[in-house]
């Protein structure tokens, strides 16, 4: 039997697909998951229900379905759930929008889309899942799809110079300084990053140590102990204040609000860290 849980990713596929997660929760009744920004795109496909989401400032852009394809976004998203989910969630990579996809990230920017919409050639996939009882079997008619995509597709990422700049921007080097090693202007490396992800440097630079953050946090409470500030100082920010300004913009709340949400095994809070 599967663990659920992440799953490791088949060699041919890990250029493209940073994570796929297995996942069958009971979530103590209903209520709303936020979907985080990040640096990845997001491929979810839901088994027990259709996937009922919104961008959390827009109760209009709400709409159900049994697949979701979202691209790099600054802002959170709303997942509405009845206390249970079930189903396989990626994380793809920049790369693997072109590869997998078949179309840059950029073009999914901000957008929460189905599969059917974003990629033709994919949109029986969530109806062969549903198809299967088994989560080995799901699991590998997932990397069996994408590995056609890949084949049908064109594998070539973005130019090198654009790779560069986002490895460098995720490590936070600061947006002038990357433009002078890649040989362009900071106009010209907008553009073409905005091409490529649909975020300005600035912009991507921000979700890339938002993300950071959240991965020290997680590390944090798992460990048994969390200093905001030490988060704030290892993720880049200039302090703690700065950290929760951040979170509030790109993920709706402070990070204890989202600590008490997501990692409620975290027991051992400084009392001026504990939510309110």
């Amino acid at each position: 039997m599967v663990q659920l849980g992440p799953q490791p990713v088949p060699e041919l596929l890990r250029p493209y697909v940073a994570s796929l997660v297995a996942y069958d929760v009971d979530l103590g009744g209903p209520g709303t998951h936020r979907g985080l920004p990040s640096t990845s795109l997001t491929f979810v496909l839901p088994l027990d229900a259709p996937l009922d989401v919104s961008w959390a400032a827009d109760p209009s852009s709400r709409r159900a379905s049994w697949s979701s394809v979202s691209g790099l976004h600054a802002a959170p998203a709303a997942i509405h759930h009845d206390g249970h989910q079930t189903g396989i969630q990626l994380a793809l990579t920049v790369e693997g929008a072109r590869a997998l996809l078949g179309l840059p990230a950029a073009e999914l920017a901000g957008e929460l889309t189905d599969l059917a919409a974003a990629v033709p050639e994919l949109a029986a996939l969530p109806e062969r899942l549903l198809a299967l009882a088994d989560w080995e079997a799901r699991i590998q008619l997932v990397w069996g799809a994408l590995g056609s995509a890949l084949r049908r597709n064109d594998p070539v990422g973005p130019q090198a110079e654009v790779g560069r700049a986002l490895a460098r921007l995720t490590r936070g080097v600061r947006v002038a300084e990357v433009a002078d090693e890649v040989g362009y202007s900071r106009r010209h490396l907008g553009s073409l990053l905005r091409a490529e992800v649909g975020l300005t440097p600035k912009e991507y630079q921000r979700v890339a140590r938002f993300e950071r953050s959240r991965s020290l946090l997680v590390a944090a409470a798992t460990a048994g102990r969390v200093s905001l500030a030490d988060v704030a100082a290892r993720a880049g920010y200039a302090d703690q204040a700065h950290l929760t300004r951040e979170w509030v913009r790109l993920a709706g709340c402070p990070p204890t609000t989202w600590m008490a949400e997501e990692l409620p095994f975290v027991q051992d809070r400084d009392p001026e860290e504990r939510p309110s």
